[in-house]
């Protein structure tokens, strides 16, 4: 059972894992290093147990104690009981929720392994806005795909707001990262799968005409909003790939369009 503590103080050391949370860069540099990170919102955080996260922490403001009564008295982390007031002081923002866990990371997955067991996965290339990473998981999780990989600039798919714009869905898709770019499209290739490169680009099929769903492997590659995969990455495509558009809009954005194309990969029958 979880030690119920209440806290008055924003300095209090014992508060150091929620210090600046909309601080962007500092958490970027801090959460990775220490093994952390922070899971937002009751269903969140009760997502990131059931997938198996150790809890370092709760932060609760003194409404959400009876609502997480049943985890406080599983877990053996401390919880801090705190006033909306101090939380937003510590946190920099309302935390709206009311409900903030302090999660031990696990060692991800190597990219080998991933291979090995999985039929459909998607490739992100620089894609590094916390929100389209969530998106992407969470249609990614919804819609059958197995897995995911990213290139080193990606953006840390555990930062807060892409575990909470994923509704969790984050810690449902295994994902690793591929260290050595593009080269690692090679091994991607190696293991059986056809690279498919997501783009708006008139010479690229239409994703019907290119019938991922009918592949025995497939590999879907997203670019960064705006940009768009790399030019290296579109070479080392088997294939280009686009979703048709009318009204004379050119393109969706890339969470959108990743829902979209999976979808198609999966042929609107995700397996469970």
């Amino acid at each position: 059972m979880a030690d119920l503590i209440t806290v008055d103080d924003p300095d209090d050391p014992r508060l150091s894992d929620y210090i600046g949370l909309t601080d962007v860069e500092l958490r970027r540099r801090r959460e990775p290093a220490e093994g952390l990170f922070i899971a937002e919102g009751e269903k969140v955080i009760r997502r990131a147990r059931h997938a198996g996260y150790e809890m370092r922490s709760m932060l609760l403001s003194a409404k959400w104690v009876d609502l997480m009564r049943d985890v406080i008295d599983e877990v053996p982390a401390p919880v801090y009981a705190v006033s909306p007031e101090l939380a937003e002081r510590v946190t920099g923002y309302h935390v709206h929720r009311g409900a903030l866990a302090s999660m031990q990371r696990k060692p991800l997955p190597t990219a080998d392994e991933l291979l090995r067991t999985t039929r459909r996965v998607v490739i992100m290339e620089a894609v590094n806005d916390h929100t389209n990473i969530g998106a992407i998981f969470r249609s990614a999780a919804a819609l059958g795909m197995d897995a995911v990989f990213l290139s080193p600039d990606c953006a840390d798919p555990l930062y807060r707001r892409s575990v909470k714009v994923s509704m969790g869905a984050v810690f449902s898709v295994p994902y690793a990262r591929l260290d050595t770019w593009p080269k690692a499209l090679e091994t991607v290739r190696e293991a059986g799968f056809k690279l498919l490169a997501l783009t708006p680009d008139e010479k690229a099929s239409s994703i019907e005409e290119a019938a991922p769903h009918r592949m025995d492997q497939v590999a879907l590659m997203l670019g960064a909003e705006g940009d768009g995969l790399s030019t290296q990455a579109l070479v080392a495509a088997d294939e280009w790939v686009r979703i048709p558009m009318a009204h004379g809009v050119d393109s969706l954005n890339v969470g959108a369009a990743a829902a979209v194309a999976f979808y198609a990969v999966a042929t609107g029958r995700p397996e469970n």
